[in-house]
């Protein structure tokens, strides 16, 4: 797909998840990413959807945080000379550091920004499941969610950076399952992805996906101009 060239707003987008890369690529955005250096297991919650909510508002405030330090470097630093194949070019340290990206301008440009950070766990029998721990735990998750229910319970939080407005809501899918065999469990195990999401599961996972039975949405999305 297109860069979706008509945007009038440039895109940050708080994660590391590869998933949400490819949703916004495939949704024809440009965007830069950014991750948040924070202790999640500090944040705590009773509620699935009161913890994502908080999670993913503790990550927007860290990177926002963040770019205000890079960019109060880039007006503090000095100039400096770096020589690179025999050429001599003048360029700010924070330029030179941040190899090219000049990620302070999405503060302190005209064009709004719009920053998206998320989180997601998963419910076991009312019970929330972040990353799993060890290899054991993740396969004591698989094996649970064969043949039974599990629920996904997911945060997008998006702050406007020029006009500092933000909104968070979650979601929640309910998931059904076939029974799960033991050597696809394994499988998954040795692969390793589950090892780096909330439940250890994604469903859809090419060796997941068809023991998937039912999948049911609960929305609490009331989207509002951000721009």
């Amino acid at each position: 797909m297109e860069a979706n060239s008509s945007s009038s707003f440039k895109i940050i987008l708080g994660s590391a998840s590869v998933a949400r890369r490819k949703i916004l690529a495939e949704m024809g955005y440009e965007f830069i990413v950014m991750t948040a250096d924070i202790d999640e297991k500090c944040i705590r919650k009773e509620k699935p959807e009161e913890l994502v909510l908080v999670l993913a508002q503790a990550k927007a405030d860290a990177i926002i945080s963040k770019l205000q330090t890079i960019n109060n470097q880039e007006k503090d630093a000095e100039p400096t000379i770096v020589i690179a194949a025999d050429t001599l070019m003048e360029t700010s340290q924070a330029e030179a550091n941040s190899q090219g990206l000049p990620v302070g301008d999405y503060i302190k440009d005209d064009e709004p920004t719009l920053l998206i950070t998320s989180d997601q766990v998963v419910v076991y029998e009312g019970v929330i499941r972040e990353k799993p721990s060890s290899k054991e735990e993740a396969r004591q998750f698989l094996k649970d969610y064969s043949g039974g229910h599990a629920a996904t319970v997911g945060s997008v939080h998006v702050t406007n950076l020029k006009t500092g407005f933000s909104k968070g809501e979650w979601d929640r899918v309910e998931i059904y399952f076939h029974e799960i065999p033991d050597e696809i469990i394994e499988k998954l195990i040795e692969e390793g992805t589950v090892l780096k999401v909330a439940g250890g599961l994604i469903i859809e996972h090419p060796l997941i996906l068809p023991f998937v039975k039912e999948v049911f949405l609960v929305l609490s999305f009331h989207p509002k101009p951000l721009v």
